[in-house]
């Protein structure tokens, strides 16, 4: 096993991983680590030469936007320039969970994040490990599922490694949540919200917070 894929932990606990981690991540590389849904990957969004080389291990299209994780909805001032009411709403619902909001993106945020529109999903996942490297990078990581564009979703430290390779600064080992469905993501860039990906929050839950979110 090489250097780059040792074994992290189940949980943010003093063995280090997490903060190996987040040395990675601040020195420009991409880690991988467990969240609530599937295993994800893991750069400095604001580092735009980092986000292409996650686009370029993926193999992922240039016109995909990456979704962000923050350690809580404190951090969001950090990439996005306004914060609707009812995302606020639907944040203080269903946070930490499988929900990613679109917003606004600050103007620092590197456009190659957004696929040039302007906009910023995010989330504040429901496990302890991806909340933890992000607090310990102090701001938000990018949170796209570890797998190659077009396969599906990895949720074991194994199956990271082979696809991903010597591409991964590190792996961070652990148990990804009960979750077989992606967040659910409703973009708040428009008026009334819409609902872009339906995932494990249904829309009716949605809607019971925020009458007006279309589907």
């Amino acid at each position: 096993m090489s250097r780059n894929t040792e074994r992290g932990a189940t949980g943010p606990s003093a063995d280090g991983s997490v903060e190996s981690a987040a040395d990675v991540i601040r020195s420009g590389g991409m880690v991988a680590f467990p969240t609530d849904t599937f295993y994800g990957l893991g750069v400095d969004p604001f580092n735009a030469a980092a986000v292409r080389r996650l686009f370029a291990g993926k193999g992922r299209p240039a016109n995909s936007p990456v979704p962000l994780l923050i350690a809580g909805p404190e951090d969001l001032g950090m990439i996005a320039a306004s914060v609707p009411t009812g995302a606020t709403a639907l944040a203080s619902a269903f946070w930490p969970g499988a929900l990613t909001l679109v917003l606004t993106a600050v103007e620092e945020l590197p456009a190659v994040v957004s696929a040039g529109a302007g906009t910023v999903g995010v989330r504040v996942p429901d496990h302890d490990i991806p909340r933890a490297i992000a607090r310990a990078v102090g701001g938000p990581i990018t949170g796209t599922s570890a797998n190659l564009s077009g396969e599906r979703s990895l949720k074991t430290a194994t199956g990271v490694k082979d696809a991903f390779g010597d591409a991964l600064g590190f792996v961070v080992e652990g148990v990804c949540g009960a979750h077989d469905a992606p967040s659910t993501v409703v973009d708040f860039s428009v008026d009334p919200p819409l609902v872009r990906r339906h995932g494990a929050i249904s829309l009716e839950m949605i809607q019971r917070v925020w009458t007006n979110v279309l589907g």
